[in-house]
């Protein structure tokens, strides 16, 4: 074995959801110069990659193969014998129907060293997220795991029909349905009762998950009526029974929905994990980027000043963590701010200041601008100097009306707001497809560059059936202006308002809201 060869990792990346996805597995595809990726495997999980990262799809459908299995094994080897590290990402398990033995045999032949990252198997997961246990007590402590691939109607089988169809409590079938009236027939023909209970479950673990419930006898039928294909599996037994008291994933109450995230690739990632955690499927596209100012002398030269200001007015996190970060650069010292009272638009910029160990002074109850005019009236004395910094194309009201009730204001900028770098032909297939649900706007920019980087003349249209949420009324209004209908506005201008008006449009009502903890300011 050389020094000069990388490292192949057969990771298997779960049925679907990639919250399935193991801790190695992602370790081992954020650091790989490779990754080789399947069909079933997550697309999102290549977003954890590193950006210079190579991505080779050979995808296999039942009808058509992007690339053989001889012709997979070889790029493995090539690409090890580079010297490259390569991450080879196999929906489900590798070992489980995954041809992942094979491809580890290539390996060996070369002498290239590989790793075996065991994944979540579909033959597991998906019967749970359809709320059937494999095994349970009362119904079977036995299990078989077959692939439906093989045409039981052949002379000669590799299974044993005789001894699965009654020896085993709980028989699931994976890639089967093309044989599923072969499956049905070889089990009623070797005893199993055609009264067992039957679920076929297609994309289990995702939000288009369907499940269908039929018997041994008219599963089939039932299947050919309402056109269900591959990718599914079959699970035969009476753990099938269970469903109707176990099903969870499918009761979420955004199950089924993709949302569309706008936000910055920075923020995103808490909005994406509440949608999950609702059942539904984020789609992230990033239509702004925050940015350091392409001048920061403005800021520097405030900050040398702090001493100077009566006031210190912040109206986003990203203010709070530009602000600061430019304290540190220029060797300042946050005692400077000794004596300051402090203003945040909302509670989640002011638990961002209480994390510096500060106490924030006023946080209105209504996160925009016009309540902090509201809430100063009585607190800003003419006369006092207030520090501003914000995004460079914050809007002007607060710098105004604060000047107009006989502050001296300095508006500085402490970060920009630039146009993102969102895959702009895949959501807009889409959008054109009806795959998106719900279109989320959590500031005027994010709606403003949405039409910008889709350069659509025509947003009612390019939106089509998908239902655009936004995070308040200036939101909304930018959102209406550039032509884009709103169907649903938050009462309370945060992330957590913005999910409960979802809910609340969706109808699932106050319970599963209450649960949402959620929450930041809007940059409006």
């Amino acid at each position: 074995m050389t020094n000069n060869k990388g490292t192949v990792y057969l990771i298997g990346a779960g049925p679907g959801d990639p919250g399935l996805l193991t801790v190695k597995g992602l370790e081992c595809i954020k650091q790989a110069d490779v990754i080789v990726y399947d069909r079933l495997a997550e697309p999102r999980l290549l977003n954890q990659r590193r950006t210079d990262a190579e991505c080779i799809y050979v995808g296999k459908k039942p009808d058509r193969h992007t690339l053989s299995q001889d012709d997979i094994n070889q790029l493995l080897v090539e690409k090890a014998l580079l010297g490259l590290t390569v991450a080879r990402l196999k929906g489900g398990d590798p070992f489980v129907f995954g041809r992942g033995g094979e491809e580890a045999e290539a390996l060996a032949s070369h002498d290239i060293p590989f790793e075996i990252i065991p994944g979540v198997t579909s033959a597991i997961a998906v019967p749970a997220y359809a709320g059937i246990p494999v095994t349970h007590r009362d119904f079977t402590s036995t299990l078989a795991i077959i692939t439906g691939n093989e045409d039981p109607t052949k002379e000669t089988s590799s299974i044993q029909w005789s001894k699965i169809a009654t020896g085993m409590g709980t028989l699931i079938f994976l890639m089967g349905m093309s044989n599923l009236p072969g499956i049905a027939q070889k089990l009623i023909e070797h005893d199993r009762d055609p009264q067992t209970p039957v679920a076929l479950i297609r994309w289990g673990t995702r939000p288009e998950q369907k499940t269908l419930v039929g018997r041994l006898d008219n599963i089939a039928r039932l299947a050919k009526e309402q056109g269900f294909i591959n990718p599914a599996i079959i699970i035969v037994g009476e753990v099938v029974q269970l469903r109707d008291k176990l099903s969870w994933f499918e009761n979420k109450p955004l199950f089924g929905r993709r949302v569309l995230i706008t936000r910055s690739r920075e923020q995103a990632s808490g909005l994406s994990r509440a949608i999950e955690s609702l059942g539904g499927e984020p789609v992230e596209f990033p239509t702004i980027a925050i940015a350091a100012p392409e001048n920061s002398a403005p800021l520097e030269q405030a900050l040398a000043r702090l001493s100077e200001y009566n006031w210190l007015i912040f109206t986003s996190v990203n203010g709070v963590t530009y602000f600061f970060d430019t304290l540190r650069r220029i060797n300042s010292d946050i005692r400077n701010l000794k004596g300051l009272k402090i203003c945040a638009i909302g509670p989640q910029t002011g638990r961002a200041l209480e994390k510096m160990a500060l106490q924030v002074t006023y946080i209105p109850t209504e996160f925009r601008a016009e309540a902090i005019i509201e809430g100063l009236q009585d607190k800003l004395a003419v006369g006092d100097r207030v520090l501003l910094p914000r995004a460079d194309i914050a809007r002007k009201i607060l710098p105004e009306a604060l000047t107009r009730m006989g502050a001296q204001v300095d508006e500085v900028t402490a970060y920009r707001t630039v146009l993102g770098a969102g895959s702009t032909e895949a959501i807009r297939d889409m959008l054109a497809e009806g795959a998106i649900d719900i279109i989320t706007f959590t500031s005027s920019s994010t709606a403003r560059n949405f039409v910008t980087l889709l350069e659509t003349s025509n947003p009612d249209k390019l939106v089509g059936s998908a239902k655009v949420a936004c995070i308040g009324p200036i939101t909304a209004a930018t959102a209406q202006e550039l032509g884009l209908p709103v169907h649903i506005e938050a009462g309370e201008y945060t992330i957590n308002g913005l999910l409960k008006a979802i809910l609340d449009y969706f109808g699932s009502g106050q319970e599963s809201a209450s649960a949402l903890t959620y929450s930041h300011s809007s940059p409006n």
